[in-house]
């Protein structure tokens, strides 16, 4: 019999990985992190199996590091993701994105009469629920679900 080919992504020398991202929201977090719009090298790989999330997808981005802001975006829209950082091949650092208590500045509030969305005034947002996430607007008080969140 036949040794099935094996295709492996090749490693990145410095840079970041983002694992157990929900395979549904993979195209949401290249755009809510610009990805789409940076030279670097970027891997990606969706609908991988996964225990935990039946489906997952990942990307590895060479030579980027995320500041807190970008993570807290990530949270947003994958909130069970982990973080790897890579130096010289070696994972050096490994963090677990998490939803923060306040959100500022990231999110749109769903309600078209909130100040926010016609006032130059940056959003700002209480965590009702982490998982899935939910945001009551700091402004109208509008409660903004998972499925209604707009990253800015």
């Amino acid at each position: 019999m036949k040794e099935p080919k094996q295709l492996s992504v090749s490693a990145i020398e410095n840079g970041t990985v983002i694992d157990h991202i929900p395979a549904n929201n993979l195209f949401k977090v290249i755009q809510i992190l610009g990805l789409d719009h940076i030279d670097n090298q970027i891997t990606f790989g969706t609908n991988l199996e996964s225990k935990r999330l039946g489906k997952k997808a990942i990307i590895k981005i060479a030579d980027i590091f995320f500041e807190e802001q970008d993570i807290n975006r990530i949270a947003l829209v994958a909130p069970d993701a982990k973080l790897n950082i890579i130096k010289g091949y070696e994972v050096v650092e490994k963090a677990v994105v998490e939803v923060p208590d306040e959100i500022v500045g990231i999110a749109k509030c769903v309600n078209p009469k909130c100040i926010t969305n016609f006032e130059s005034v940056t959003t700002r947002f209480r965590v009702v629920d982490k998982k899935p996430v939910s945001l009551k607007c700091h402004y109208c008080e509008k409660i903004t679900d998972q499925e209604h969140l707009s990253i800015i």
